[in-house]
């Protein structure tokens, strides 16, 4: 332990006897570190906020919507769910719980005094809410007596708003959705944006209204939000709902669906995996510039072995062993590369800080401790290989010649 520690004190006096060479043969393992650190870190950050989005929907919330192949659709065909599936969701399978469709509703603008916005217009159920997990900030949400009397009443989103400059608090207010005239019950929350897409561009109406609206088209684009009674039958259920889909559709056996049953939680794992293959992708590709700095070590500590023959003749004639040598000089590519990793990814996570803050509502950076680990020890990796053959050179030589070497 004693030896370990003074090769170390040896190493890191070598080191700072030449802080520029040290600095400059460092470079290249800075900016690679820092540019893995910055890349992964927008990445995560990224990843962190949508499964916080989908977070909120619950682990037993599932949700059936259509699905048009690529090949159906290059031919204009377009797969779409229609009242029928809401009420075999509602009435004809068991273990469903709480039912919520979300229908688009075509509307030529939103306005209000004489102001017009393209919000989202969809109608839906008051069990919205409880399924999604979003509610209103002021005033309330649908209800059912809304629906069942057809009540012409909206609960509009705070980017709505904006556009339409209705007043702070706009219930009690009247918009037209269309043709028609609609009173302002209630405020969404805001969530901000998702995807560069706003979350609160929307206006949301009760659904047996909006079902009128469209004319009563037995096809809308539609999708199904539904709970599972029992936390541990989510699975079971989705299987149960893809066989009740498939008969109601008059899927043959062989057929494809024209349809998918996702869980909550299968957004997130399928978003997880996308990002992880691009962290682990650029993070690679950017990766190649620390095996360009453990190269400029390599080369460094080379022209070190050669610059110091005499100094290592004169160690070995004191006593120092093959191992002694080869110890010091692997601790000196060692520390190059550990101290230009922990530089880089201090400068990397300021570089993703700065980047995710200049690109508006991008999420703030995160660099999870793996990654700083897994940085820190790879650069460290990365000089002990390259300095491998250096310190064996250094080991390898012959005090004699090592001192009379000029």
């Amino acid at each position: 332990m004693q030896a370990f520690l003074e090769a170390f004190r040896a190493a890191l006096a070598s080191l700072m006897a030449h802080r520029m060479r040290s600095f400059l043969t460092t470079l290249g393992i800075l900016i690679g570190t820092a540019s893995v650190i910055a890349v992964v870190s927008l990445v995560q950050g990224f990843s962190r906020s949508i499964s916080d989005q989908f977070a909120d929907l619950g682990s037993n919330t599932l949700t059936l919507q259509a699905y048009t192949s690529f090949a159906d659709a290059s031919l204009g065909k377009e797969n779409r769910l229609d009242f029928s599936d809401v009420d075999l969701l509602r009435y004809g399978i068991a273990g469903v719980g709480d039912v919520v469709p979300i229908m688009a509703v075509p509307a030529n603008g939103v306005g209000y005094r004489g102001r017009t916005a393209v919000p989202q217009v969809i109608a839906t159920s008051a069990d919205f809410t409880v399924v999604r997990g979003l509610y209103p900030q002021a005033g309330r949400f649908v209800v059912a007596s809304d629906d069942k009397s057809r009540r012409r009443v909206a609960v509009v989103g705070t980017k709505a708003i904006e556009d339409l400059e209705l007043p702070e608090d706009p219930v009690g207010e009247y918009i037209r959705i269309g043709a028609e005239w609609f009173k302002v019950v209630g405020v969404m929350e805001k969530r901000g944006e998702l995807l560069g897409f706003s979350q609160d561009n929307l206006v949301i109406i009760p659904f047996e209204v909006g079902r009128a609206m469209t004319g009563n088209e037995v096809r809308p684009r539609m999708s199904v939000s539904f709970t599972a009674q029992d936390i541990e039958d989510v699975e079971a259920l989705r299987e149960r709902v893809k066989r009740a889909i498939r008969i109601a559709h008059k899927l043959k056996p062989g057929q494809d669906d024209d349809f998918r049953v996702e869980a909550a939680d299968s957004f997130v794992k399928q978003f997880e995996q996308i990002t992880g293959t691009a962290t682990a992708v650029v993070g690679g590709v950017v990766g190649i510039s620390l095996l360009v700095g453990g190269i400029g070590i390599m080369n460094i500590m080379l022209v070190s072995v050669t610059e110091r023959t005499r100094e290592i003749g004169i160690l070995k004639a004191l006593g120092a062993t093959r191992r002694d040598i080869l110890v010091q000089f692997l601790l000196e590519a060692g520390l190059l590369a550990l101290l230009g990793g922990l530089i880089g990814i201090a400068l990397g996570y300021g570089a993703g800080l700065a980047v995710a803050s200049a690109i508006p509502n991008f999420p703030p950076a995160q660099v999870p401790l793996w990654v700083v680990v897994a940085a820190a020890g790879f650069s460290a990796l990365v000089g002990v290989v390259f300095g491998i053959m250096p310190a064996s050179k250094a080991a390898a030589l012959d005090p004699i010649e090592a001192l009379r070497y000029e």
